[in-house]
């Protein structure tokens, strides 16, 4: 499965859009590597992803095309959440 339809199926992001820009952004990691929104995904393998001031750190545990709700806890296993201290500057949007 693409990255980006997991992380939009198990709701760790909300729109697929937004998922392949945290990616282009270099933002995730799958296994310790950058990984693309077309990266291809398995069970078992550790994404690393830098929401913000927080990094999330998930296994894979379920690939599914589609998922109710409910079922979206059971795709991934949280095994790290960290706070950083303080904003890099590559991840400050200006734009804003």
């Amino acid at each position: 499965m693409r990255l980006d339809k997991f992380l939009k199926v198990s709701r760790l992001i909300k729109r697929r859009t937004l998922a392949k820009e945290v990616a282009d952004q270099g933002r995730i990691t799958v296994n310790g590597t950058k990984a693309k929104a077309s990266s291809v995904i398995k069970v078992n393998d550790e994404l690393q992803i830098r929401f913000g001031q927080k990094v999330v750190t998930v296994r894979v545990d379920l690939l599914k095309e589609n998922a109710k709700k409910e079922e979206t806890a059971n795709m991934y296993t949280i095994l790290k959440e960290e706070k950083l201290e303080k904003i890099e500057p590559q991840f400050i949007d200006d734009e804003a």
